[in-house]
Parts: C-alpha cells; structure tokens; sequence
C-alpha cells in the first residue's frame, strides 16, 4: 500500500480506520510455511484475538490455515466465516466445564490446561479427543505481560504434574491426542524456544497415540526499521531437523502445528487518524489526534511502539513532537518521537497495527470503534463499518419511570 492509497481510504472512509495488507498476510503465511517445508505434515492455526475480522479470517483461511480460538465466540466467529470446526482448536484458559462441553459439541478440537477440568470431562467424556497444554516453565516472550511459559504463569499444566496428569488419564481412559505448550510472545532466542521444545518432546513420550505437537508461536516481528525479529527461517532448519528426529523415535507421523496471530497480521497493518490540535507548551510540542487508547491501547497497556508516519508530507522537515489522543486521562502513544513536520488536518499513519489493536479496542470515553479496511488486488475493500450512536445505545435499557430527587 502507498500513502496515496492510504489518504484516499482516510478520505473515503474518515478517521480513524485501520487498514489491513491481504498482500503482507499472504507473504508472512507463505514465509512461515517455506521456513518448515521439511515437515510432512505442517498445520498453521492462526489465532483469532490478534484479529477477529470476520473477512481476515476467510482471507486467511484461503491461505489454507485453520484457528486457533481462546473463547465459544471465537469459535462461532471462525464457523460464521465459513471454516469447518475441524479446522479450528479451542486453546481456552481457565473457562468452565460447560463451555468446554458446548465447544466439543460442535466438532472443534479441544485444548485444556489444568486438571480439574481435564479429570471432569475425561470422566463425562473419554471417547472425545482430547490436547493438554503443557507450562515448560521457561521464561520468554517481551512484556511480562506477554510471558506465559514461566512457573508462576496461570497457563497450562507444570511440568511437575504431568505423573498426576497421567493418573487421571489412566483412570478415565480419555483420548490425549496432542501435547501442546506456549511461551509467551516477541520471542528473539531461538535457543529458549527450542529448549521448551525438548521439553516437549519429552512429555510426548509419555503419550502413545498422539495425532499432533503444537509449539504454539509468539515470534517477534520489527517494530521500528533495523529492529530485531524471530529468524523464522533458522528456527525452522533447526526445528524441522529435531522434530523429525522426534518422529523416528517416537514411531509415528505426527503433525508440527503453530498458532501465529502478531506474525502474521501485525505488519500488515496501518491505524490512519486525523491531527485535531498541535498543542506548543514550555516544553512539548503536542500532536493531538482523533483517536486514543479506546482505539489503541497497546503504547499506554504494554509500551509498546508503533512507528508513526505523516503520510500528508512524508518529506517534510522532521520535528519532535508528542503524539496524543482525545481520552480524558493520560493518553499518549509516543513521547517526543522525530516525525516529518505536522499540521492540523493532517493524516498520521501507525505501523504495526494488524495484531491486538482494533480487537482490544472498546468505546472507553462514549467513542465509536472505528472503521476497518482490507486493501485486496489493488482495491480497498470495506470490512466493517464504523460504529454510530445507535450502537452505543444498543442493549441499554432505560428506566421506565425517571427518578426524582
């Protein structure tokens, strides 16, 4: 997408709206796939909170990959964009007997992560397939809100109960047909990523009639230019090479599954908002645009950086200044950043804003959601329209008498 293209999505359909890139989802989907070639069997779940775009998820699901869900209603958002429930794994965190029940009603392949639950349905239903999720209790991942793999993670069984996770599945005689595990997100070393596989790898042995190995996924993308990133392509030689070592010896084709979300969409996004006010104090000089946290939380809940473009005069003279929102409390998304000079009226153009952006939005300060757009062959194509005020009002139910003081 060029800017040209962005300033007429930006005129067509206002600010703020995100913009996705069909052609950069296709190029991450095909360098992933290309990076483990050398694997028989290959499956790519793509993970639908990253981004739960009813046309994204049959655009992706074109690419030939499956999903992977956290929640009932993410199942029925891949169902609804027409992806057969076979094709989707259910990988919820601590959610109830009874929405786990309903998902394996619908012929979703189920994950479950503690042994509660895996010992009450394994006793309610041993003949229904089912994955466990591991904790390697490795640490990685960047934020610490994005490290899920340590020992005092919430996520997945220890590794410590997996002799208790073995009782309950010789007393129940349930199905286990996949071991599955998930460190965390913005992984760098390869090298902690390929020890939570050997982890892997081991409490697979215990396993005798496994169907699939899900290494889950949380590799880094680059966030600014000459940033840092997974070297997927190293990762999948070295990988590649030890799982099928794992094959031979454990005496079965099994299937290599990764569940990406910020990899494959992160990039292909753009969030276009409109500069209300340049703000000059003592100090800073502010760019206040139309949007805010409502819309963009990550700078404000994980600190993270979206590279910030003035796409109405890309070439102007660099100036610092402090990019802002609309929300009434601290609302910034970057802190004296150096950006082509800015004017009031101006489009601003934020990188990275495919992964956990529009899907952790909310209407915080009484502010519609805005707009969504894939650009696809050359041509922007709406995907969800912004909200309205009847919106906001839907499912409110007024009081039928009005309360006097």
């Amino acid at each position: 997408m060029t800017h040209q293209n962005l300033l007429d999505i930006a005129q067509e359909y206002g600010s703020p709206v995100y913009v996705y890139d069909a052609d950069k989802i296709e190029s991450q989907y095909k360098r992933l796939t290309d990076a483990f070639k050398g694997v028989d069997h290959l499956r790519v779940n793509y993970a639908v909170k990253a981004l739960s775009n009813l046309a994204v998820l049959q655009f992706i699901h074109g690419l030939g990959a499956g999903l992977d869900t956290v929640s009932i209603q993410e199942v029925r958002l891949g169902i609804a964009a027409g992806i057969d429930p076979s094709r989707i794994m259910f990988t919820p965190n601590g959610v109830s007997l009874g929405e786990l029940e309903a998902v394996a009603k619908m012929g979703v392949q189920i994950n479950i992560d503690n042994l509660s639950i895996l010992e009450q349905f394994g006793t309610r239903h041993p003949k229904t397939p089912v994955c466990v999720r591991i904790n390697p209790h490795v640490m990685a991942g960047g934020n610490t809100n994005i490290s899920v793999g340590h020992i005092d993670s919430k996520f997945g069984i220890s590794i410590h109960q997996i002799p208790h996770l073995l009782r309950i599945v010789e007393n129940t005689g349930m199905h286990i047909n996949g071991i599955h595990m998930h460190t965390g997100s913005d992984i760098l070393d390869i090298d902690v990523f390929l020890h939570a596989a050997e982890i892997l790898f081991d409490t697979a042995k215990n396993f005798k009639n496994l169907d699939f190995l899900d290494f889950g996924s949380g590799f880094k993308v680059p966030y600014k230019e000459g940033d840092i990133e997974t070297n997927i392509e190293e990762l999948g030689s070295k990988l590649t090479t030890r799982f099928k070592t794992f094959e031979k010896s454990y005496g079965k084709s099994l299937t290599l599954v990764f569940e990406p979300g910020k990899f494959l969409v992160s990039e292909a996004g753009k969030f276009l908002v409109n500069v209300n006010v340049i703000k000059q104090t003592t100090s800073t000089v502010f760019a206040q645009v139309d949007s805010g946290f409502n819309h963009l939380i990550r700078p404000m809940f994980y600190g993270s950086r979206h590279e910030i473009t003035n796409i109405s005069n890309p070439e102007g003279r660099e100036r610092f200044y402090s990019v802002v929102g609309y929300i009434c409390e601290t609302d910034t998304f970057a802190t004296n950043r150096r950006i082509a000079e800015i004017a009031e009226g101006d489009i601003l153009a934020f990188s990275n804003a495919g992964a956990y952006c529009f899907s952790m939005a909310s209407n915080y300060n009484s502010r519609y959601r805005p707009a969504e757009v894939l650009f696809i062959d050359g041509e922007a194509q709406l995907i969800r329209e912004r909200e309205t005020f009847d919106d906001l009002l839907k499912h409110q139910i007024p009081l039928k008498k009005t309360v006097k003081a």
